[in-house]
């Protein structure tokens, strides 16, 4: 039976809990016909914001109920705005909700009249693992020749500053990235507050010399983000984006772009393939100048040591 569905609708906070609830179950049967392989085959594909992964999360758990209420009733159950659930049933290919909810009421009808059995409800965590491991196997192909990531990797390393920008979401690879970079480079400048406070340091960064910025933007990709890249490039800084999307705005806004996927299963998206590709460029900067690196990491265990940084493991 179903979760009780009764009562008031829950606050968006309780909603994302709820969509994001770690739950067990039993491996999947492989069924490929069963409701919940259908649904997952329609909200696989595109890439759904966090409101919209809490309309296809209710939808997978509620099934026989929900592809008979009405749109209003629907967003109440799921916690989210009306105009939520028709941008959702637009991203996963319907016209409006009529003509999602007429497929959803095909697929509950099959089930009820006897259709395939529904499998086992997999486990959210290793379907989660198993996108990002399918988004590192494309990024292995990425990197099938890794001339670009080289050449870029000279490039940053030759840039003195050399200014790394993550806004909002994105500021946790840019800090991972400045932290490393440190210790391999004479001058990085971190960048993580957009607006006026970004304009300044990358104005700042151009006229110290610098030439090259490392820009990551991860989804929902923020209006600051594009700003500061077009400010970027109008000051004659190039700049390399580490990104979801080959195409778009800050494609455009970028001389090189490395495009891979994150992970969406959960409500909040995780970042195995951007870190990576984060990982492989600091390891480019390290070869491109080898006899820096070298002094500069013997440099910094040397005062890691007498001032006793870390534990002795």
């Amino acid at each position: 039976m179903g979760d009780k569905v009764d009562g008031p609708a829950p606050s968006p906070q309780q909603a994302r809990a709820q969509a994001s609830a770690i739950t067990s179950g039993g491996p999947a049967t492989g069924a490929e016909a069963a409701p919940t392989s259908q649904l997952r085959a329609l909200f696989d594909g595109p890439r759904l914001s966090p409101g919209q992964r809490r309309v296809a999360q209710y939808l997978i758990e509620h099934l026989t109920e929900a592809a008979f209420l009405s749109i209003t009733e629907l967003a109440d159950r799921a916690g989210v705005s009306q105009p939520s659930v028709t941008r959702f049933a637009s991203a996963v290919g319907f016209s409006g909700y009529p003509a999602l909810r007429e497929r959803l009421q095909s697929i509950a009808l099959g089930a009820l009249a006897g259709g395939p059995g529904e499998e086992d409800r997999a486990n959210e965590l290793q379907a989660a693992v198993d996108a990002e491991i399918q988004n590192l196997e494309h990024l292995r192909r990425d990197l099938a020749d890794p001339e670009r990531v080289i050449r870029v990797g000279r490039e940053l390393s030759r840039s003195t500053p050399l200014t790394v920008l993550g806004l909002r979401i994105s500021g946790s690879l840019a800090e991972y990235f400045g932290y490393a970079a440190r210790r391999i480079h004479p001058d990085v400048r971190l960048v993580t507050r957009g607006g006026s406070v970004a304009c300044d340091a990358l104005l700042q960064s151009r006229e110290a010399g610098g030439t090259w910025v490392l820009a990551f933007a991860m989804p929902r990709h923020a209006q600051e983000t594009l700003a500061a890249l077009r400010v970027a490039r109008e000051a004659g800084l190039k700049v390399a984006l580490i990104t979801d999307l080959a195409l778009g705005p800050l494609a455009e806004e970028a001389d090189v772009t490395f495009a891979t996927g994150t992970g969406s299963r959960l409500v909040f998206d995780s970042y195995a393939a951007p870190g990576l590709l984060a990982a492989a460029l600091l390891q480019a900067m390290t070869d491109a100048d080898p006899e820096r690196t070298q002094a500069r990491l013997e440099q910094y265990e040397q005062v890691a040591d007498q001032q006793q940084f870390f534990l002795r493991d």
